[in-house]
């Protein structure tokens, strides 16, 4: 396990399609949770379109849909994650909780050497 205070980031790059890091899989889980793309995107201050574009932009890239959506009206809107969705945000999560566990102790040796930084510096 890495250190409390470090934080590892990762993003898959997929050659030139697509990157798939935090940003994506975080959204996707807040979609999930709220069943709405325009609340999702409101809890992770981001505008409603950049919200839309990464949707969009997931679902272009893979060959079934990660997140469906209806539109409002008389019987309400919404967005929930396709089993393609599920499965991609298991995934990563996946990769990361493993990722993370391999880094640990190449995290902790550098960590080991980073000078004081209580100081405010």
């Amino acid at each position: 396990m890495t250190p409390p205070d470090v934080t590892l980031r990762l993003r898959l790059l997929f050659g030139d399609r697509l990157v798939f890091g935090p940003g994506k899989a975080e959204l996707l889980a807040r979609i999930a949770e709220t069943g709405s793309i325009a609340a999702a995107g409101r809890a992770m201050g981001m505008s409603y379109r950049r919200a839309w574009t990464l949707v969009e932009e997931m679902n272009a890239a893979f060959r079934a849909p990660l997140v469906t959506s209806a539109r409002g009206g008389a019987g309400g809107g919404g967005a929930s994650l396709t089993e393609a969705g599920d499965e991609v945000l298991a995934a990563y999560r996946a990769v990361l909780a493993a990722t993370e566990t391999a880094a640990a102790p190449g995290v902790q040796r550098i960590a080991a050497l980073l000078a004081d930084m209580s100081g405010g510096k």
